[in-house]
């Protein structure tokens, strides 16, 4: 990838938004929800002496808000910092 944040900032592919419910059914495109979930695929170094604590790879929640969305050689990406990320999932 060439995509190279910079500061606290990280890209986030996010995860596909569910098309069923845990009951079985089946949800229209008009009806999902942005997913709050995703995969890091770029770190930033950090800013002001501060290392990041995501890394490449990681599977992370973050708010339903968060982020400014980029599309990317036919990719979505959400671009956020650091603090935006609530939780890294094991």
């Amino acid at each position: 990838m060439k995509l190279k944040p910079i500061n606290d900032r990280v890209v986030v592919q996010p995860s596909a938004a569910e098309a069923k419910t845990a009951g079985g059914i089946i949800i229209p495109d008009t009806a999902k929800e942005k997913p709050q979930k995703g995969k890091i695929v770029a770190v930033g170094p950090g800013k002001d002496g501060n290392d990041m604590t995501v890394k490449k790879g990681d599977t992370v929640l973050y708010g339903k808000y968060a982020g400014q969305e980029l599309s990317y050689e036919g990719k979505d990406y959400l671009i956020m910092r650091e603090d935006d990320i609530l939780v890294i999932l094991g």
